[in-house]
């Protein structure tokens, strides 16, 4: 990608893809009857002919588009929303059960979601049944994490901490905004947000997935949720909204991720022998190559920014890139992390500093998976010296980019779509992708 002269790496571009979902308050009735609309890798080559305008609305968002892009007409991109605007962010996570006795009913909302386990066509109607199942037979092995790191997930209140930071941010800019948490799959879930929402009164929206990296099964699958939600509230309608779909490649996050990275090599005696070790999260490997899935891409991208980012600093360490939380026989993306980490071991790798990458709030993938056990694998498979470089959590850099990018968006915040501001999270482009695939299934 080319480099841009502002405070990202890389031009930018903001979709989402459309589904369907039930609005329910309680985890126990939280079932859905969704359909999947995920497109594939030549759909979206398609969209690039009618997404040329939309592909750069939101500065500093991720990019789809490949290829050379032109520029537009500067624009006054810092310009706080206008005195009868009231602005709101809302932050998108994944969620977590906060006690272990919400555990069953958290894997059941994540089964349940077709963005995360894809039955064909005309196996969608089991999808409650299996999630049923599913959560069934995991939750005992999921309560034992969650009980190894105190009980449940520290996500929610480190999603609220960032959230609290991000409008402080925005505050000391000049730009007054509510923001607001929706959690996918738990407290507090998306409509309950959507719902706060309108009693604030908010008038522009931006909407950020807390995803570096776009995926359907995590941005994806929120954006689908927020967008059926607006099509069936006449009060969301006139609602004026943009989305940042990805910001992997802002250099406030690249900078903020190679701070981290720094400081602790430092724990280690002979730091230029230590192995630079990413960790992602997975994804099934028929989302890249049979929906044209993004992620894989844009991970290797944002990898290679942030060693960049290092190589300027003078560290010149080897690097891995590797993917975790693999569930189920379907091959996910790999090298897989648990067999990366005793190949290395076997290659005479002494010292290794994990870095959770896909990550920005520290929860059971990094305290329970990577701290527990993928360090006492390392160990096992003579890796003597084990780091991990802590989640991002309310870094000042990262929370001061995420208001950047947010200024940034809010001129654009109504655009995407035309005159109709509903249509707003789906441009013209994603639109006729959502058509295509719905042919092709």
């Amino acid at each position: 990608m080319q480099s841009m002269q502002s405070s990202s790496y890389a031009p930018s571009c903001s979709y989402t893809l459309p589904t369907r979902s039930a609005h329910h308050h309680h985890h126990n009735n939280r079932t859905q009857h969704q359909r999947s609309s995920s497109p594939s890798s030549a759909l979206i080559r398609l969209s690039q002919q009618h997404t040329a305008a939309a592909s750069r609305l939101v500065a500093n968002s991720a990019t789809l588009t490949r290829g050379p892009q032109t520029s537009l007409p500067e624009l006054n991109i810092k310009q706080p929303a206008g005195r009868a605007d009231k602005v709101g962010v809302l932050l998108l996570n994944l969620g977590g059960p906060e006690t272990l006795d919400d555990v069953e009913h958290f894997l059941f909302n994540l089964f349940n979601d077709p963005d995360i386990i894809r039955l064909p066509g005309q196996a969608k109607f089991l999808q409650p049944l299996l999630a049923y199942t599913l959560s069934k037979l995991r939750a005992p092995k999921s309560s034992e994490g969650y009980k190894a790191i105190g009980g449940g997930s520290p996500l929610r209140r480190i999603t609220d901490e960032q959230a609290r930071a991000l409008s402080d941010a925005l505050k000391r800019k000049g730009q007054n905004a509510d923001v607001y948490v929706a959690m996918r799959y738990w407290y507090p879930f998306t409509e309950e947000a959507l719902e706060k929402i309108k009693e604030d009164n908010v008038t522009r929206l931006v909407v950020l997935p807390l995803y570096p990296q776009f995926s359907i099964s995590t941005s994806g699958s929120s954006l689908r949720l927020l967008e059926e939600s607006f099509k069936n509230d006449p009060k969301l309608q006139q609602l004026r909204h943009t989305v940042i779909a990805s910001w992997y490649q802002r250099r406030g996050y690249v900078t903020a991720m190679a701070d981290l990275i720094q400081q602790s090599l430092q724990q280690f005696q002979e730091q230029d022998s230590v192995e630079i070790f990413f960790s992602a999260h997975g994804v099934p490997v028929s989302y890249v190559e049979e929906a044209g899935d993004p992620y894989k891409e844009e991970m290797e991208q944002c990898i290679s920014l942030i060693m960049q980012e290092l190589q300027r600093r003078h560290i010149s360490n080897h690097h891995t890139l590797a993917y975790q939380s693999r569930v189920g026989p379907v091959q996910w993306l790999q090298p897989y992390t648990d067999v990366t980490i005793r190949e290395l071991g076997a290659k005479g790798i002494k010292s290794l500093l994990a870095v959770p990458v896909s990550f920005v709030s520290e929860h059971i993938e990094t305290l329970e998976e990577i701290d527990m056990e993928y360090r006492e694998l390392a160990h096992e498979s003579g890796i003597q010296n084990w780091g991990r470089v802590p989640a991002l959590n309310t870094n000042p850099v990262f929370i001061n980019d995420l208001a950047e990018a947010v200024l940034e968006a809010l001129p654009y915040v109504g655009l995407m779509a035309g005159s109709n501001p509903s249509d707003a999270m789906v441009p013209l482009g994603m639109t006729l992708l959502k058509l295509s695939w719905d042919d092709q299934e």
